[in-house]
C-alpha cells in the first residue's frame, strides 16, 4: 500500500512566531491548521466556533495506521 504523504504546511504557513500570513488569515485559523497537520490521522468530533473563529476543538480522536 502506498504511503500517504502529509502536506507540508510549514512551507505554506508563516513561522509560529513573528510573522503573520496576511490580513485574510486569522491566527486562530492558523493554529487550527497547524494542529490538524500535527494530528496526522484522526477526527475532531466537535469544533466550537465563536464570531466566525475556531475557539475549542473538543472530543478529538487520534488514529494510528499500522500500514
Amino acid at each position: 500500500m502506498a504511503e500517504m504523504v502529509r502536506p507540508n504546511l510549514e512551507a505554506m504557513l508563516p513561522p509560529k512566531k513573528g510573522m503573520r500570513a496576511g490580513p485574510d488569515v486569522h491566527p486562530s485559523w492558523l493554529r487550527l491548521m497547524r494542529y490538524c497537520a500535527e494530528l496526522g490521522h484522526g477526527e475532531i468530533e466537535k469544533l466550537k466556533i465563536q464570531d466566525g473563529m475556531p475557539v475549542i476543538a473538543d472530543v478529538i480522536r487520534e488514529k494510528v495506521k499500522f500500514t
